[in-house]
């Protein structure tokens, strides 16, 4: 199972890092400013916004393996229609439309893990899934460029990364089954799952969402995550023409180009393995949660010392480094809602934090268009760093460690 939701977490970062990949080509041949670029970013990450809390609902309403059946084939349509655009326009119409589809992933798979995973593993399991966001970011450049180099244009490179979901969903509606049906699961297996649910049901929670907005934990996973997320996508969305920006030619910079991304592949393993180690081991959960959380947020301000150097070295271990710990800070982050509330409520809780985390990227982009036009990147990378030093504080105040949740 996790898997299954490290496959669709791979393609839909290879999906949306098509265009961050393509930027810096698509600014040259269509005239755009960073300002224009901020703007097609912003036309996804306000459809993301939008339609995490709704997918997060709805995927509570519609059940994992129909509602990612539905998001997955969406999206991918839209990836491959994205070779139609011909301008800023189309561009924002579509990733419009691919961050309305894209949204469901993450609340889809947290509820996935809720279900399927003890308490104890879901450090892990999310470790897994969110794991693809790393290995997506990392894989898209070589196999984007190789693309755009092999057939001389960038539409092809949308059309062929779109086909890698639809290859997933026929793989997806064969192999998924909920615990209680799945035909090659064991007794014992079994189980073990459903007694973890029962412990669950007895500290069931209501899962409206005025009822779970009035938990102070719900604000805790929320502005931890609007916080901490616009980091993430600083990178993923702006690494190349920050590249481009000291001097580098992208081309020339492809082997330091993955090795951030990969960074955070390691992260989330570290971060998820590190906290199920800890609990296995006599923590309790959320003390072994917040412990990666620390940790993770004091990594992140390693971004500022790459405004004193020049070096491609340098730059990429420095942002390794910061990817890295927020990648074991995003595990974190995502556990939450499976660590807190009952699993009919985790799909929920998950998409209201994405929302958060979008309406801190759109405002995060704009700001980044504007200043980098204006005046450089060097403001950009000091208030990256900081930031989750704030998101990891709020953590800790909202979040308290004595809770129903219970140690393996």
């Amino acid at each position: 199972m996790a898997l299954l939701l490290f496959g669709s977490s791979t393609i839909n970062y290879i999906d949306r890092q098509t265009l961050s990949v393509l930027a810096p080509y698509l600014k040259t041949e269509f005239r755009w400013t960073n300002t224009d670029f901020a703007m097609v970013v912003i036309s996804f990450r306000l459809a993301y916004t939008i339609f995490q809390a709704l997918a997060g609902r709805a995927l509570d309403k519609l059940g994992t393996k129909r509602g990612l059946t539905i998001a997955v084939l969406w999206y991918s349509a839209v990836a491959m229609l994205t070779s139609l655009a011909s301008g800023l326009r189309g561009f924002c119409a579509f990733r419009f439309l691919l961050g309305a589809g894209e949204a469901a992933n993450w609340p889809g798979a947290t509820k996935a893990v809720s279900e399927w995973f003890p308490k104890a593993q879901r450090g892990l399991a999310v470790a897994i899934f969110d794991s693809g966001s790393a290995v997506g970011s990392a894989v898209a450049p070589a196999l984007v460029i190789g693309l755009y180099q092999a057939f001389g244009t960038w539409r092809p490179a949308f059309i062929i990364t779109g086909l890698l979901g639809l290859a997933w969903v026929a793989l997806w509606r064969v192999a998924y089954h909920p615990p209680e049906t799945h035909p090659r699961l064991s007794a014992a297996e079994r189980s073990l799952i459903m007694e973890g649910r029962a412990a669950e049901s007895e500290h069931d929670t209501p899962s409206s969402w005025l009822a779970l907005l009035a938990r102070k934990e719900t604000w805790g996973i929320v502005l931890g995550k609007s916080l901490t997320d616009p980091i993430w996508f600083f990178i993923t969305d702006w690494f190349a023409i920050y590249l481009v920006s000291k001097g580098f030619r992208i081309e020339n910079t492809l082997v330091g180009f993955w090795i951030p991304f990969m960074a955070a592949d390691l992260g989330n393993f570290a971060g998820g393995g590190l906290s199920s180690w800890l609990a296995h081991r006599g923590w309790p959960v959320l003390k072994a949660r917040k412990l990666v959380v620390l940790f993770g947020g004091a990594g992140m301000t390693l971004l500022i010392p790459t405004i004193a150097t020049s070096n491609l070295a340098a730059i990429v271990t420095l942002f390794a480094i910061a990817t890295f710990s927020y990648a074991a800070w995003s595990t974190m982050a995502l556990t939450f809602p499976a660590d807190l509330y009952a699993t009919r409520a985790v799909a929920t809780v998950s998409g209201m934090s994405g929302c958060g985390a979008g309406i801190g990227t759109i405002l995060s982009t704009l700001l980044i268009g504007r200043i980098t036009d204006r005046y450089s990147f060097e403001p950009v990378l000091i208030g990256a760093s900081l930031v989750p030093v704030l998101a990891t504080a709020l953590v800790f105040l909202l979040i308290p460690d004595r809770h129903n949740v219970r140690t393996p």
